[in-house]
């Protein structure tokens, strides 16, 4: 099941929680009415409120979207993909924790050593922007880097995990670009400055469910600049698994359904070039992960 954030191009609304199906958009909250009269359950059509309730939310609208797929669909209202926007599919997460240096060949090229323990940094969700807005290059950059990673979304409150239960607790995944000021992030020991920028990082252009998904551990992602392959591994070669990951952070963190893990990029970024090609005004960077999907994103100078 992919599910979306979305309104309707033609009307100036808040974004509704839908469902991908067949190049069409499955509003949820509208279906689940339609579905269930007698229920007293009443589904969030604000995709953060949505994503915030959590697992049990999203097993609800599990067993509709089954039951959808082996019935007909006359009494369920669809829109056309191209007459809606899709939007940040999780807007608004509490914490977005991020991995750094959780491939080899990443470290490396970044001139680091390998990490012993998980390298964590911050986003906040000031960064966030949906599949179909452009990524903002602010005039405080020469040197903005692309960086493709699995994201995770949390689906139940998570602390002190056991790494044998941790895949039990991710409500589902999506693309996320962890685009990077190379000259801020360097410029002081702490890489926040250049990790956060307004408007810049792409996540997207879904949350696909676990049960598509199944090994999380993998999966093919690659990164695309105008056509270019840049970036091209598998998360098997992660150097801490997800299970690793989950376990460690939520010994130190105490986790809540709509939270984002970003985990880590592999090799094959600008900074790590003999003659970095780093992103400018016009480009196009697109990345993909298998079982997922593709997420695109242009490039926009803004003063």
């Amino acid at each position: 099941m992919k599910l979306v954030s979305y309104h309707l191009k033609e009307k100036d609304s808040p974004f509704r929680i839908g469902i991908m199906m067949e190049g069409k958009i499955l509003d949820i909250q509208d279906t689940y009415r339609t579905w269930n009269k007698a229920s007293d359950t009443i589904i969030p059509s604000d995709p953060s409120t949505f994503f915030k309730t959590g697992a049990p939310m999203i097993k609800i609208v599990e067993e509709m979207f089954k039951d959808l797929m082996v019935k007909n669909f006359e009494d369920v209202l669809f829109y056309p993909r191209d007459e809606v926007h899709l939007g940040i599919p999780i807007p608004g997460p509490s914490k977005i924790i991020c991995v750094g240096r959780n491939y080899v060949e990443h470290a490396q090229e970044m001139n680091s050593d390998i990490p012993e323990y998980p390298v964590l940094f911050a986003k906040f969700a000031n960064a966030l922007i949906g599949p179909e807005d452009d990524i903002e290059k602010t005039p405080l950059t020469e040197k903005l880097d692309y960086e493709v990673e699995l994201t995770i979304l949390i689906g139940k409150e998570a602390s002190q995990v056991k790494r044998e239960d941790a895949l039990d607790y991710i409500a589902g995944y999506t693309i996320g670009n962890d685009v990077t000021a190379r000259d801020l992030q360097k410029r002081t020991p702490q890489w926040l400055q250049g990790k956060t920028i307004d408007r810049s990082t792409p996540i997207g252009p879904w949350i696909v469910t676990p049960d598509e998904i199944g090994n999380p551990g993998a999966l093919d992602v690659r990164c695309y600049v105008n056509g270019e392959l840049r970036q091209s591994s598998n998360t098997e070669k992660f150097i801490f698994d997800i299970p690793t990951l989950i376990e460690f952070i939520s010994g130190l963190i105490t986790l809540k359904p709509g939270d984002v893990i970003m985990t880590g990029t592999p090799e094959g970024v600008a900074f790590g070039m003999d003659q970095p090609k780093f992103l400018q005004d016009g480009d196009l960077v697109t990345l993909e992960i298998e079982k997922i999907g593709r997420l695109e994103n242009r490039v926009r100078n803004v003063r």
